[in-house]
């Protein structure tokens, strides 16, 4: 089955990846028209948007590999995060789906005026999905660990989001 699939995700133009993952655009861009799904822990993905989620693992900023060393193993406070999940037609950075949390690294890209504007309709349309949206600056994430982890406890502990 995984070498019929990589083959159909061969005939779909592909999305050229930026060398960091930052500045991405959208996961099904580029997606034939008439592209089958395939269903990933409870959503309907696209094969390129799990292959795309696949590859950018592999190219993890380095604000995101530290992060991710934080969250990975329910290492903070038990609560179960998942990295570069897909959330058609989008990408998270990380997540914890048990309570409709999404966090979103923004590197230095992510001060020009395209890059908000994407953002917000991201944002948005997260937030329609049911999710809540925690940014941080990647700054932040080398400089604050501690203030980024106890803003994501904050929003963890509210009442469940989902």
């Amino acid at each position: 089955m995984r070498h019929k699939l990589e083959k159909k995700i061969e005939n779909y133009n592909a999305v050229a990846l930026h060398p960091l993952g930052e500045g991405a655009q959208r996961a099904d861009e580029g997606l034939a028209k008439n592209a089958f799904l395939i269903e990933v822990g409870g959503m309907e993905k696209s094969p390129l948007t799990v292959s795309r989620a696949r590859s950018l693992r592999k190219s993890e900023t380095g604000a995101e590999i530290k992060l991710w060393g934080y969250l990975r193993g329910r290492r903070l406070a038990d609560f179960k995060f998942r990295r570069q999940v897909p959330i058609p037609p989008y990408i998270a950075d990380f997540a914890c789906l048990s309570h409709g949390l999404v966090v979103e690294v923004d590197g230095a890209t992510h001060g020009d005026q395209h890059e908000v504007l994407y953002d917000e309709r991201r944002t948005a349309y997260l937030k329609t999905k049911g999710f809540t949206v925690y940014r941080v600056i990647s700054l932040d994430v080398f400089n604050h660990m501690t203030e980024v982890l106890d803003g994501i406890l904050i929003i963890l502990k509210q009442p469940k989001l989902r």
